[in-house]
């Protein structure tokens, strides 16, 4: 690091890897399993909230994308702090929010303070780029890919299997009681990472924080995997568009009493897939390449996406669901090691901070297009998701290309 730093990280042959995957996935699964659902069971709340049913799904619309709007300004700095002091602190930090945004959901009587309560949510962005940074500086090199899909299949199998267990809760005591429920859930996780491993990072850069912020997004314009942002951006806001609507059409499709536990077990056959599908494609990509394996799932994605449009009973529609998200989940996760690995390591903390900037624009972008798309008929949003992933997978051929050339340039330059 310039300007006098000096850097400590991790020894990678220590085992203490291992144990700090098993945290972070643990961690991984506790978040995602409290955002799959809310999300799930949001559009089945919203109505006990006063909204009336013909506005369900702008309503929906909204409170996904207030959840991550006002917190992406935020995202140079936590990468700065992180970069100034150690990713531990900062890590804890985005589930003391969560324990916060738990607490002001469960109280709502109203669609506002609900919405407020979403709205805390985005303070708590940026942890898992920290996360898989500080892997990064631990595991093997020959395992961080593999450690990578299982951390990040870690958030896809809590945000599926989230509602399987949340379904029938919901049914019996309401979004409400089941947010108390995660509330403990996050305060426990909470602990785990203040004092269940050590953060050996150190650095010397005492220049101002803002300074380093600003530096982080100079760092990330003008850094060779920004071609990558773009083409992440268009795949993930797919993804983002179709979990976000998707337990509108499910429960249209349902015709019984129990609707959140319908929600919960379409939604969470999902994680079945996932818990095969995306360890299994982080193992390929260690031996057969990432980018090959990453497009190849890509293409996989935009099939399934179009298949779910001819779906329109709940079990074709739940093992459509399954496998697309299975796919998707090892797609995620590979781009966060073709990320990792192309970024230096003095700059990789700020980096990795933004490596959920795809995610969470795409959040956003899904949303706001969710909102757009759906009004006529709810099961528009999975050829919208597939048209998405496809532009996605255009973006990415054109930015392996010029990361090549670049890599091709620096070689003969400095051989």
């Amino acid at each position: 690091m310039t300007d006098g730093a000096s850097i400590v990280v991790g020894d990678r042959k220590s085992g203490s890897w291992v144990l700090i995957l098993v945290l972070f996935s643990a961690a991984a699964f506790v978040e995602t399993m409290f955002w799959g659902q809310l999300n799930a069971f949001t559009p089945l709340h919203l109505a006990r909230l006063g909204v009336a049913p013909d506005q369900i799904w702008l309503w929906t619309g909204i409170t996904s994308s207030v959840a991550v709007a006002f917190g992406l300004p935020f995202l140079p700095l936590w990468g700065a702090l992180a970069d100034r002091y150690s990713r531990q602190p900062l890590i804890a930090r985005s589930f003391a929010i969560y324990v916060v945004a738990a607490i002001i959901t469960a109280l709502a009587k109203d669609v506002w303070l609900f919405t407020l309560g979403r709205a805390v949510m985005c303070f708590s962005l940026g942890n898992t780029g920290l996360m898989m940074t500080l892997l990064s500086e631990r595991a093997p090199r020959h395992r961080v890919a593999f450690a990578f899909a299982i951390l990040n299949a870690g958030g896809p199998i809590g945000a599926f299997i989230g509602p399987i267990i949340g379904g029938p809760m919901v049914d019996r005591y309401g979004l409400p009681g089941l947010l108390e429920v995660d509330s403990l859930l996050l305060v426990g996780v909470l602990l785990a990472l203040q004092l269940g491993y050590r953060d050996h990072f150190v650095s010397g850069d005492r220049r101002p924080l803002l300074q380093m912020a600003a530096e982080s997004l100079r760092t990330l314009w003008t850094a060779k995997v920004f071609p990558l942002i773009p083409a992440l951006f268009l795949i993930f806001s797919g993804w983002m568009l179709a979990n976000t609507f998707a337990p509108i059409g499910i429960a249209a499709m349902y015709h019984g009493s129990a609707h959140g536990t319908a929600v919960g077990l379409v939604l969470g056959g999902g994680g079945l897939a996932t818990l095969i599908i995306a360890p299994v494609m982080g193992a390929l990509a260690d031996r057969w390449g990432l980018w090959r394996v990453i497009s190849v799932g890509a293409v996989i994605e935009i099939a399934l996406w179009l298949a779910l449009l001819l779906c329109r009973d709940l079990v074709s529609f739940a093992l459509v669901w399954a496998l697309v998200n299975g796919v998707a989940s090892g797609v995620f996760s590979i781009a966060f090691t073709i990320l990792a690995s192309s970024s230096p390591i003095e700059l990789r903390g700020r980096i990795m901070a933004f490596a959920y900037l795809p995610v969470n624009l795409g959040a956003l972008v899904g949303a706001t297009v969710g909102t757009l798309v759906s009004h006529g008929s709810i099961f528009a949003i999975f050829p919208a998701t597939a048209a998405l992933t496809a532009a996605g997978l255009a973006a990415l051929a054109l930015a392996r290309k010029r990361l090549v050339t670049r890599a091709a340039v620096t070689a003969a330059r400095d051989p």
